[in-house]
């Protein structure tokens, strides 16, 4: 193999390298806000029940707001 040719093999795997990096360094963060998003959906979630009306008695059972 030449020197140049290695060199330009050198220069591709550095630019692999780093180019690898910085992906992984995306991932990282895209799943880092993913947890977060599915934390905030998962209070959110437990907020909205925690909301909700007591289904205990059916509506057609409550006295209407006209009476």
């Amino acid at each position: 193999m030449t020197e140049a040719r290695l060199t330009e093999l050198e220069t591709k795997l550095a630019f692999a390298e780093d180019l690898i990096e910085t992906l992984n360094q995306t991932v990282f963060r895209q799943q880092e806000q993913l947890n977060s998003l599915q934390q905030q959906l998962h209070l959110l979630h437990q907020r909205m029940q925690e909301s909700l009306p007591d289904e205990t008695h059916a509506p057609r059972d409550e006295i209407p707001p006209h009476y």
